[in-house]
């Protein structure tokens, strides 16, 4: 028997399942992965949830957050020169070599859902190397203040998004101050409300989630004091409470009324918010939209919102709701792959490492989605809606096409089709793989289908 007849017997035994779950809840498939997950691909989801698990070893290259800001501060002593120097050189080449650890750790994870979980986390505290001071610390912050978190409570992850330096520099609240507070009246520096008020339309309770402006420049002078230590501090880089920023005296939130007690009014009101129910049908909402459908259906919202109260917004137990919603499985390869979806499922099912640095940024920019640079506080999209236009389908066909020159495959692509997408491939699909005039041609013709393009 040769390794095509062995790849089309273990197709026979590729349940609709196993694409399910490494397709809608992991990365894409790589080689042989559905075979092994096929057995029991709810199993193989779960195995991925273990709180203890971590972060893959790629990521000890990752510096923290502090030694690039040390960078940053030093610069900023010499000069608006200096700065633009650092941010052409040293931060742009270390932007390139992280987001290229991070792509690779994504592909050639052995567990998909967890990093999958960690995308989804990093997208909605969305901080954008747009900004060139946060491209340094972009993945840092993933790696500091998402990963440890992805299966923990909910309230735990949003402390540390809202006391790290990316959070703090990317929003503004490293210069907010208190319009009474010492400094405040000394240098005349007034109050930015950009975190407070992301923090509650996106981060928490959403935009219909019931507070008003009031509640806006409230939380904004609760959380005053909260920046970045810099040269003149023993925290360079580091989360700092400077209590001559923050604003005095009691605040009310929510109708709630919040003591002067420094940097405990923060965490206080990031507690109440994360607990809050309109926080919990907010995140039930864009879990079930990102893991279901773009119009996820209303038991799944209610059953995730039921589980994030009870459990004090546990995210792996919400995690573990989602794989057990049989919404998620019947409502099956409804959803289009994100440009970043699509790249990463391409480079796992033909085993490519992918390019690094500088072409994987171009590359992903090319599609429409240039990593960890959303254009807004917001995030990117997660509907089809957002992704399907003329030009994107073209970009994801000259893709393809590109990715298939350069691989160079030890299977057919008939085997690699029937083994990626199993029961999901469809018949004019594997009709014009198997017409195709090379193996170039057969792979280009699986990763441009419209089966591949959904998850």
């Amino acid at each position: 028997m040769n390794a095509g007849q062995i790849a089309r017997r273990s197709s026979a035994l590729i349940s609709h399942e196993a694409v399910v779950a490494t397709t809608r809840f992991g990365l894409g498939a790589r080689p042989g992965e559905l075979a092994l997950v096929s057995p029991d691909p709810l199993g193989w989801l779960e195995g991925q949830l273990m709180p203890e698990t971590a972060a893959p070893a790629a990521y000890d290259a990752v510096p923290p957050s502090p030694e690039r800001l040390l960078l940053f501060f030093q610069a900023q002593g010499r000069g608006i020169d200096e700065v633009v120097r650092l941010f052409r050189k040293q931060y742009r080449e270390g932007f390139l070599a992280d987001t290229a650890i991070r792509a690779r750790a994504q592909i050639e994870t052995d567990q998909p859902f967890r990093e999958r979980l960690v995308q989804f986390w990093s997208n909605h505290f969305t901080v954008s190397a747009v900004r060139p001071v946060v491209a340094g610390i972009a993945v840092p912050f993933e790696k500091e203040a998402i990963r440890p978190h992805v299966t923990a409570k909910f309230q735990d992850m949003l402390l540390a998004v809202a006391r790290h330096p990316a959070m703090l520099l990317y929003l503004d609240n490293a210069l907010s101050t208190g319009p009474t507070s010492p400094l405040g009246q000394r240098r005349g520096r007034g109050l930015n409300e950009n975190l407070a008020r992301e923090i509650l339309e996106l981060h928490t309770l959403g935009v219909t989630g019931g507070y008003d402006q009031d509640d806006v420049k409230s939380f904004a002078r609760i959380l005053t004091g909260w920046t970045v230590g810099n040269l003149r501090t023993r925290w360079v880089g580091h989360y700092m409470f400077v209590p001559q920023l923050h604003e005095p005296g009691e605040k009310m939130l929510l109708g709630r009324r919040f003591e002067e007690s420094g940097a405990a009014e923060g965490e206080a009101a990031l507690r109440m918010l994360a607990r809050h129910p309109a926080t919990a049908r907010h995140i039930a909402t864009k879990l079930a939209r990102h893991f279901i459908a773009d119009d996820p259906p209303e038991a799944a919202v209610q059953r995730l919102v039921r589980v994030f109260t009870e459990s004090e917004g546990d995210l792996g137990a919400l995690a573990l709701t989602l794989v057990r919603s049989s919404e998620a499985w019947t409502m099956a390869n409804g959803k289009i792959k994100s440009p970043n979806d699509y790249f990463l499922s391409a480079l796992r099912l033909t085993g490519s490492a992918g390019a690094g640095g500088d072409k994987l940024v171009k590359t992903l920019a090319a599609l429409g989605q240039p990593p960890l640079a959303a254009p807004s506080p917001a995030g990117w999209p997660d509907d089809a809606r957002s992704w399907v236009g003329p030009e994107s389908v073209m970009r994801r066909v000259e893709f393809a096409l590109a990715l298939a020159e350069r691989t160079r495959l030890a299977d057919e692509p008939m085997d690699l089709a029937e083994a990626s997408l199993g029961p999901l491939l469809a018949a004019d699909t594997r009709q014009a793989i198997e017409r195709a005039g090379s193996r170039a041609e057969g792979l280009a013709l699986l990763l441009a289908a419209p089966e591949f393009q959904r998850r």
